[in-house]
Protein backbone atom coordinates (compact mmCIF):
# COMPACT_ATOMS: atom_id res chain seq x y z
CA UNK A 1 0.00 0.00 0.00
CA UNK A 2 1.60 3.13 -1.04
CA UNK A 3 0.28 6.99 -0.15
CA UNK A 4 1.46 8.53 -3.30
CA UNK A 5 2.87 8.05 -6.38
CA UNK A 6 6.48 9.39 -4.79
CA UNK A 7 6.83 5.70 -3.00
CA UNK A 8 5.81 7.53 0.60
CA UNK A 9 5.16 4.19 3.19
CA UNK A 10 3.86 5.29 6.15
CA UNK A 11 0.68 4.54 5.60
CA UNK A 12 2.37 0.86 5.57
CA UNK A 13 3.67 1.37 8.88
CA UNK A 14 0.46 3.16 10.29
CA UNK A 15 -1.57 0.01 9.53
CA UNK A 16 0.53 -2.64 9.81
CA UNK A 17 0.06 -5.30 13.03
CA UNK A 18 2.68 -4.51 15.23
CA UNK A 19 2.63 -7.59 17.51
CA UNK A 20 3.60 -6.50 21.47
CA UNK A 21 4.63 -7.84 24.37
CA UNK A 22 2.40 -7.64 27.67
CA UNK A 23 2.01 -8.74 31.18
CA UNK A 24 -1.37 -9.90 32.21
CA UNK A 25 -2.16 -11.17 35.59
CA UNK A 26 1.23 -11.35 35.82
CA UNK A 27 2.05 -13.11 32.89
CA UNK A 28 3.96 -12.26 29.83
CA UNK A 29 1.67 -12.63 26.76
CA UNK A 30 1.66 -10.63 23.34
CA UNK A 31 -1.19 -9.25 21.47
CA UNK A 32 -0.77 -8.01 17.59
CA UNK A 33 -2.76 -4.62 16.88
CA UNK A 34 -2.67 -1.86 14.46
CA UNK A 35 -0.41 1.39 15.99
CA UNK A 36 -4.31 3.14 16.02
CA UNK A 37 -5.97 0.27 18.55
CA UNK A 38 -2.48 0.84 20.63
CA UNK A 39 -2.00 4.13 20.84
CA UNK A 40 -6.06 4.50 21.81
CA UNK A 41 -5.91 2.14 24.29
CA UNK A 42 -2.99 3.69 26.01
CA UNK A 43 -5.23 7.06 25.63
CA UNK A 44 -8.34 5.23 26.88
CA UNK A 45 -6.31 4.03 30.18
CA UNK A 46 -4.50 7.43 30.85
CA UNK A 47 -8.15 9.01 30.94
CA UNK A 48 -9.33 6.18 33.11
CA UNK A 49 -6.49 7.03 35.50
CA UNK A 50 -5.01 3.38 34.95
CA UNK A 51 -1.92 1.60 33.80
CA UNK A 52 -2.28 -0.28 30.32
CA UNK A 53 -1.32 -3.64 32.20
CA UNK A 54 -4.44 -3.21 34.46
CA UNK A 55 -6.57 -1.97 31.30
CA UNK A 56 -5.34 -4.91 29.20
CA UNK A 57 -6.31 -7.06 32.50
CA UNK A 58 -9.55 -5.73 32.57
CA UNK A 59 -10.18 -6.59 29.05
CA UNK A 60 -8.50 -10.10 29.46
CA UNK A 61 -10.81 -11.10 32.03
CA UNK A 62 -14.64 -9.24 30.57
CA UNK A 63 -13.76 -10.46 27.11
CA UNK A 64 -15.99 -12.73 24.95
CA UNK A 65 -13.45 -13.74 22.53
CA UNK A 66 -11.01 -16.37 22.76
CA UNK A 67 -8.07 -13.99 21.00
CA UNK A 68 -6.85 -10.77 23.36
CA UNK A 69 -5.97 -8.55 20.61
CA UNK A 70 -9.43 -9.29 18.75
CA UNK A 71 -11.16 -8.38 22.16
CA UNK A 72 -8.91 -5.10 22.43
CA UNK A 73 -9.88 -3.94 19.36
CA UNK A 74 -13.65 -4.43 20.27
CA UNK A 75 -12.52 -2.33 23.72
CA UNK A 76 -11.61 -0.09 21.84
CA UNK A 77 -14.41 0.53 19.19
CA UNK A 78 -17.35 0.01 21.91
CA UNK A 79 -15.35 2.59 23.92
CA UNK A 80 -15.42 5.64 20.59
CA UNK A 81 -19.01 4.36 19.72
CA UNK A 82 -20.23 4.95 23.52
CA UNK A 83 -18.46 8.42 22.82
CA UNK A 84 -20.13 9.23 19.81
CA UNK A 85 -23.42 8.23 21.23
CA UNK A 86 -22.62 10.42 23.90
CA UNK A 87 -21.96 13.15 21.87
CA UNK A 88 -25.33 12.97 19.69
CA UNK A 89 -27.41 12.21 22.35
CA UNK A 90 -25.62 15.74 23.99
CA UNK A 91 -26.29 17.55 20.93
CA UNK A 92 -29.95 16.57 20.57
CA UNK A 93 -30.60 18.23 23.87
CA UNK A 94 -29.06 21.57 23.08
CA UNK A 95 -31.20 24.05 22.16
CA UNK A 96 -31.11 25.13 18.41
CA UNK A 97 -29.29 28.02 18.91
CA UNK A 98 -26.46 26.41 20.45
CA UNK A 99 -25.71 23.60 17.47
CA UNK A 100 -23.30 24.28 15.60
CA UNK A 101 -23.31 24.65 11.72
CA UNK A 102 -21.47 23.13 9.31
CA UNK A 103 -19.93 25.89 7.19
CA UNK A 104 -21.81 27.27 4.38
CA UNK A 105 -25.07 25.91 5.46
CA UNK A 106 -25.93 29.24 6.76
Amino acid sequence: MRNDQSGDSRGEREYAVVKRSVVVGGHKTSVSLEDAFWTSLKDIAMLRGTTLSTQIATIDTTRRTGNLSSAIRLYVLEHFRTRAASAIFIGERQSPSTRLTPLGSE
